[in-house]
């Protein structure tokens, strides 16, 4: 699933083939990913105008056209942007192609169209579209951070990735920067110390800055993240077998030797 590196990643490909040339030609090879829009009023609204400096915010990609509508973006679990030219062959997952000048063409691929694209009017609109998520997890200062995490009674795996608490982090993220952390999953959010929320705070930082140029959440040989999906997968931190769970659906990876319960 695409999380804060890789709509990062996105929003720089919207960057360097979009930004500044007019909209050409809207064509929706799926209204299926258009949400609260019609075909017909996603093409009026955008044709003729130019993107300009594109957006990010969590998970959400903001495409603003100057003093028109801004195109919002969510991926999903499979959904990406391509940059490509008018005459290249559709993929079967191009679900949204836009024609800008200079013969380029930025494609919303997407192949189980769990997201897709919204159009909002104005500023307003934009807020209130965002209205539920929380700090973007690259942004948010420490004082926001620690607050939000003090007040929750969740475990802390569900509460980094409830994008209402902070947004951008996901199913990845989370496992790296608890295992950077040194936190147990399962841990109550509200029961860390303040050490703990402190030490979890700057790992957060570390990782997304580490992650962000990568475009992903890299599968690097020192991170959790390249061996999570080992046959049998260990520490490359301790050497120890790493352990899989699920938590509220989703699998979750941890070293119960460098993550102790804390208890």
């Amino acid at each position: 699933m695409p999380e804060l590196p890789d709509v990062e990643g996105f929003r720089k490909v919207l960057e360097s083939c979009a930004k500044g040339r007019v909209i050409q030609r809207v064509e929706v090879r799926d209204a299926g990913v258009l949400h609260g829009v019609s075909v017909r009023r996603l093409r009026d609204a955008l044709e003729g105008r130019r993107f300009t400096e594109p957006k990010r915010h969590g998970k959400w990609l903001l495409a603003p056209t100057g003093d028109g509508p801004t195109l919002m973006l969510h991926f999903g679990m499979t959904g990406r942007l391509v940059c490509g030219r008018p005459g290249d062959a559709a993929d079967a997952h191009d679900r949204v192609l836009f024609t800008v000048g200079g013969g380029r063409q930025l494609r919303y691929r997407d192949q189980r169209k769990l997201q897709g694209l919204w159009l909002a009017g104005d500023d307003r609109d934009v807020a209130r579209m965002l209205d539920r998520q929380g700090p973007d997890a690259l942004a948010v200062d420490r004082a926001e951070f620690e607050d939000a995490l003090s007040s929750r009674r969740g475990r802390v795996k569900t509460v980094l990735t409830d994008q209402s608490v902070v947004a951008g982090l996901g199913n990845l993220l989370a496992d790296e920067i608890l295992w950077r952390a040194r936190l147990r999953p399962t841990r109550r959010a509200g029961d860390l110390t303040e050490d703990e929320r402190r030490r979890l705070y700057t790992h957060m930082r570390r990782t997304l800055r580490s992650a962000v140029p990568t475009g992903c959440v890299p599968p690097r040989d020192s991170w959790l993240t390249g061996h999570r999906d080992d046959p049998v997968p260990t520490c490359p931190r301790c050497g120890n077998p790493l352990r899989r769970t699920r938590m509220a659906g989703r699998g979750t990876v941890w070293c119960p030797h460098c993550q102790p319960d804390g208890d």
